[in-house]
């Protein structure tokens, strides 16, 4: 499991005080970066291999500006060509919002999913938490 704190900043707050329910989306992307460095290592996006198939957030409290968060990330799901990713974001010791997320392998030349093999899959299967 991956942890990633963020800071909360005034722009990404709303008219009701909170954060705007838009910024969790960018939020869990970015605490997804270490599990794209598993697949990606350099980062490169010339040499990109991955993409967003499917994420749902489910929003459980209120966040604020004033406090940081914390996202934990880990493995959910391992299939052949693509994996679940699990995400909470806590702050102040409760559970504010959950995000499931599908990321599959890609070959963006061949324009279809590739497996997960040998050290990407072992170096992912060591965030492997079932649910």
């Amino acid at each position: 499991m991956f942890s990633y704190q963020i800071t909360p900043r005034v722009a990404d707050t709303d008219a009701l005080g909170h954060i705007n329910n838009t910024v969790l989306p960018c939020w869990f992307e970015e605490a997804r970066t270490p599990l794209f460095r598993i697949l990606n290592p350099t980062m490169d996006f010339d040499k990109w291999n991955l993409i967003l198939a499917r994420m749902e957030v489910d929003y459980l409290g209120q966040i604020f500006f004033h406090s940081p968060v914390e996202i934990k990330t880990w493995v959910s799901r391992m299939g052949n060509s693509s994996f679940d990713v699990t995400q909470e974001l806590w702050q102040n010791g409760k559970l504010c919002a959950k995000s499931r997320n599908v990321i599959v392998h890609f070959d963006f030349k061949a324009q279809k999913s590739c497996p997960i093999v040998g050290t990407m899959r072992s170096d992912l299967e060591e965030h492997l938490i079932v649910e």
